[in-house]
């Protein structure tokens, strides 16, 4: 481990350990996984031409076949999905990207190898990194919406399995395996995340706002997700949410330039964590921890002031759960994890954030990613913080989450 930094800026910076970066599954990650019979029906690549049509300032169709250019596409069951670009983007100028698609060979190979990856976290001072995926989309919805629910679950053992043996196996411990889940039935999910934490994996992905993917809530009375928050409490399983997970970003009309919804990417996460912190999930299972991805944190005070108030002023009637029996907030306290990108001010207001929840991400290879450029933000946030914070927002803070420490 990189040792703490001793001073100012121009000490030894720690290495990071990014808690949001993104893999590009290879082509033959279900191919080479899936029952000989599913081969042909599970995801797969394909070549084909592609026409891209921008729809409104915020959508973007692919027509398969279409009237341009040739691309690689994954195809499963009626879903037909090429790469946009802007996912599978480092290395590329930044004015140069598009949301048309891109073929694999035109991507940077760390994109989808794990060795190529090794190679660029070495260039972009990085020691470890948790990726989401991209064809199943951040939490899996590409396996909830399928039709066929038993290849579904299939494909969901196919990929964690590609994620722990082969993505993150021959690592040496420098990529960190985020398993997904069948959001369709919390008791296999239940059984899925203890297999997988046999392995060593103590990140899951999950969706910031289960109701818009059609399924229960955090609140629901029901108690359905209980099965999965339990096995996640008892075997130290981090619930990763990532912007965008509910398949859903929020913006303000459908006319307003996609500058708009790229500055509104928080709120999911701010609206998630009203949720957990009312919804008596933290209370009910006292281990459980939660982190979310690419939201940045300066709003997180804010909500863990609301939402206190609301506990001490309006309780008789705001229908919280009667599991909550102490200030909302109390719960977060080395359980709730923000992590960040490009984010000064939640960096400066970092004792009201809670320095114990900050993490850094490089959000490798999306058009946000601070690759190869990660040393000179760590050397700019060095002369906003002292030695110790600086280490525990590059690193320690992610160690502790993952339980790796």
């Amino acid at each position: 481990m990189n040792p703490v930094p001793t001073a100012g800026p121009t000490a030894e910076l720690p290495l990071v350990v990014s808690v949001d970066d993104h893999v590009v599954e290879p082509p033959d990650v279900w191919t080479s996984r899936l029952p000989a019979r599913h081969r042909d029906t599970g995801p797969r690549v394909v070549r084909a031409t592609c026409r891209t049509e921008h729809v409104t300032a915020n959508t973007v169709k692919y027509h398969f076949g279409g009237d341009g250019p040739e691309t690689d596409w994954w195809v499963y069951e009626d879903l037909h999905k090429p790469i946009p670009q802007v996912v599978a983007c480092v290395g590329f100028p930044r004015e140069s990207l598009t949301m048309a698609p891109i073929r694999y060979a035109e991507m940077r190979p760390g994109c989808h190898d794990p060795a190529a990856r090794l190679a660029d976290m070495d260039l972009n001072h990085t020691e470890m990194s948790l990726c989401f995926p991209t064809f199943p989309r951040f939490c899996g919805q590409a396996f909830l919406e399928a039709k066929d629910r038993d290849l579904a679950m299939l494909g969901v053992r196919a990929y964690n399995d590609w994620m722990i043996e082969e993505w993150c196996g021959g690592s040496g411990g420098r990529l960190l395996p985020l398993c997904l889940i069948p959001l369709w039935d919390p008791v296999a999910a239940a059984a899925e995340v203890r297999r997988n934490a046999a392995r060593g994996c103590r990140a899951v992905a999950f969706t910031e706002l289960p109701a818009n993917l059609g399924l229960p809530s955090v609140h629901d009375p029901d108690r359905h997700w209980d099965p999965f928050f339990a096995a996640c409490d008892e075997t130290g399983t981090v619930v990763c949410m990532h912007i965008g997970s509910s398949s859903r970003m929020p913006v303000t009309s459908p006319d307003a330039p996609e500058g708009v919804r790229m500055a509104l990417t928080f709120a999911n996460a701010q609206y998630s964590l009203v949720d957990w912190l009312m919804s008596g999930v933290l209370a009910r299972f006292p281990r459980l921890r939660i982190a979310y991805s690419e939201g940045q944190i300066g709003w997180m005070p804010f909500v863990l002031e609301r939402v206190d108030n609301i506990f001490r002023h309006s309780a008789a009637w705001a229908g919280l759960d009667p599991a909550i029996t102490e200030l909302p907030s109390s719960y977060a306290a080395g359980r709730v994890f923000g992590c960040f990108f490009e984010d000064d001010f939640g960096v400066l207001s970092r004792e009201a954030v809670g320095i114990e929840r900050i993490t850094f991400e490089t959000d490798y290879p999306h058009q946000d990613s601070t690759w190869p450029r990660t040393r000179e933000i760590l050397e700019r946030i060095a002369g906003m913080v002292g030695p110790e914070d600086l280490h525990r927002i590059a690193r320690g803070n992610a160690l502790d989450m993952l339980g790796l420490v």
